[in-house]
Protein backbone atom coordinates (compact mmCIF):
# COMPACT_ATOMS: atom_id res chain seq x y z
CA UNK A 1 0.00 0.00 0.00
CA UNK A 2 1.24 3.46 -0.91
CA UNK A 3 2.13 5.65 2.70
CA UNK A 4 2.79 9.32 0.58
CA UNK A 5 0.19 11.32 -0.69
CA UNK A 6 1.51 11.50 -4.38
CA UNK A 7 2.16 7.84 -4.17
CA UNK A 8 -1.50 7.11 -3.12
CA UNK A 9 -2.51 9.35 -6.19
CA UNK A 10 -0.66 7.44 -8.77
CA UNK A 11 -2.06 4.20 -7.40
CA UNK A 12 -5.59 5.52 -7.78
CA UNK A 13 -4.83 6.74 -11.46
CA UNK A 14 -3.27 3.55 -12.42
CA UNK A 15 -6.59 1.41 -11.36
CA UNK A 16 -8.41 4.07 -13.83
CA UNK A 17 -5.58 3.80 -16.75
CA UNK A 18 -6.04 -0.09 -16.55
CA UNK A 19 -9.42 -0.48 -16.61
CA UNK A 20 -10.00 1.83 -19.60
CA UNK A 21 -6.82 0.35 -21.27
CA UNK A 22 -8.42 -3.25 -20.69
CA UNK A 23 -11.81 -2.02 -22.40
CA UNK A 24 -10.14 -0.63 -25.24
CA UNK A 25 -8.25 -3.87 -25.89
CA UNK A 26 -10.82 -5.85 -25.35
CA UNK A 27 -12.62 -3.99 -28.05
CA UNK A 28 -10.46 -3.92 -30.11
CA UNK A 29 -9.74 -7.67 -29.84
CA UNK A 30 -13.74 -8.22 -30.38
CA UNK A 31 -13.04 -6.20 -33.97
CA UNK A 32 -10.64 -8.17 -35.37
CA UNK A 33 -12.40 -10.96 -34.56
CA UNK A 34 -15.70 -9.49 -36.74
CA UNK A 35 -13.32 -9.18 -39.56
CA UNK A 36 -11.94 -12.62 -39.60
CA UNK A 37 -14.65 -14.65 -38.84
CA UNK A 38 -16.44 -12.47 -42.01
CA UNK A 39 -13.61 -13.47 -43.89
CA UNK A 40 -13.75 -16.91 -42.99
CA UNK A 41 -17.38 -16.74 -43.77
CA UNK A 42 -16.66 -15.40 -47.32
CA UNK A 43 -18.94 -12.03 -46.64
CA UNK A 44 -16.31 -9.82 -48.54
CA UNK A 45 -18.15 -6.93 -48.23
CA UNK A 46 -19.15 -7.44 -44.55
CA UNK A 47 -15.44 -7.69 -43.71
CA UNK A 48 -14.59 -4.71 -45.74
CA UNK A 49 -16.92 -2.54 -43.47
CA UNK A 50 -15.84 -4.46 -40.15
CA UNK A 51 -12.57 -3.52 -41.24
CA UNK A 52 -12.75 0.14 -41.70
CA UNK A 53 -14.10 -0.05 -38.01
CA UNK A 54 -11.12 -1.83 -36.63
CA UNK A 55 -8.75 0.45 -38.35
CA UNK A 56 -9.98 2.81 -36.49
CA UNK A 57 -9.43 1.12 -33.08
CA UNK A 58 -6.36 0.18 -33.96
CA UNK A 59 -5.42 3.86 -35.02
CA UNK A 60 -6.70 5.09 -31.61
CA UNK A 61 -5.28 2.03 -29.58
CA UNK A 62 -1.58 3.22 -31.24
CA UNK A 63 -1.96 6.74 -30.23
CA UNK A 64 -2.84 6.49 -27.02
CA UNK A 65 -0.19 3.50 -26.27
CA UNK A 66 -2.58 1.11 -25.09
CA UNK A 67 -0.49 -1.16 -28.22
CA UNK A 68 2.72 0.21 -30.25
CA UNK A 69 1.90 1.92 -32.97
CA UNK A 70 3.89 -0.54 -35.28
CA UNK A 71 1.81 -3.45 -33.69
CA UNK A 72 -1.38 -1.70 -35.27
CA UNK A 73 0.20 -0.88 -38.56
CA UNK A 74 0.99 -4.64 -38.58
CA UNK A 75 -2.37 -5.77 -37.58
CA UNK A 76 -3.89 -3.23 -39.87
CA UNK A 77 -1.36 -5.01 -42.98
CA UNK A 78 -2.35 -8.30 -42.38
CA UNK A 79 -5.93 -8.10 -42.17
CA UNK A 80 -5.72 -5.85 -45.48
CA UNK A 81 -4.18 -9.27 -47.04
CA UNK A 82 -6.98 -11.38 -45.58
CA UNK A 83 -9.12 -9.78 -47.64
CA UNK A 84 -7.19 -9.32 -50.45
CA UNK A 85 -6.86 -12.99 -50.58
CA UNK A 86 -10.76 -13.50 -49.73
CA UNK A 87 -11.55 -11.44 -52.88
CA UNK A 88 -9.66 -12.86 -55.35
CA UNK A 89 -10.87 -16.21 -54.32
CA UNK A 90 -14.20 -15.59 -54.59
Amino acid sequence: MPNSKSAKKRLRQNVVRRDRNKAVKSALRSQLRKVREAVQAGDVSKAETEMQAATKRLDRAGQKNVIHKNTAARTKSRLQKLIKTAKTSA
